[in-house]
């Protein structure tokens, strides 16, 4: 079963666009939140969750109405592909239908997990410079 969830940030916003491109992909059942996201608390989108069965898609607009950080997107595709749930996004190359598209995203995993290793490089080294100055933690001590 094709199920869409949309979300917005405000109250002020409107899902229309998003509802409308679920129902043109023939979503049985929608869910909608207007929260950001970067609450960790969104309503619907924990119900839709619970409610999914083995075999259904999540159709979304964009992946980024499913969360803001890439770590927790990753993290989310692959609990849901161990409960054979799939991901459509209708306007990034995320399908987790095909493999070709399985093959894009774990490729954009690998590129994010390069991305948070360069981080965790810099930081280490502007930490290192910071007390080969005098500084703790990068603070400046007294």
């Amino acid at each position: 079963m094709k199920v869409g969830y949309a979300r917005v940030n405000t109250l002020e916003q409107t899902l229309d666009l998003q509802m409308d491109a679920l129902k043109v992909n023939s979503c049985q059942s929608i869910y909608t939140d207007k929260v950001s996201g970067i609450k960790t608390v969104k309503p619907a989108f924990e119900e839709m969750l619970s409610c999914l069965r083995e075999g259904d898609t999540i159709v979304i607009w964009k992946l980024d109405r499913l969360g803001r950080s890439t770590r927790d997107l990753i993290e989310l595709v692959a609990t849901l592909a161990k409960k054979k749930i799939d991901i459509i996004s209708l306007q990034d190359p995320i399908d987790t239908t095909s493999p070709g598209s399985i093959l894009v995203f774990q490729i954009f995993c690998a590129l994010a997990e390069h991305e948070r290793n360069i981080i965790i490089q810099r930081t280490r080294a502007g930490l290192e410079s910071a007390r080969a100055r005098g500084s703790n933690g990068g603070i400046q001590r007294d």
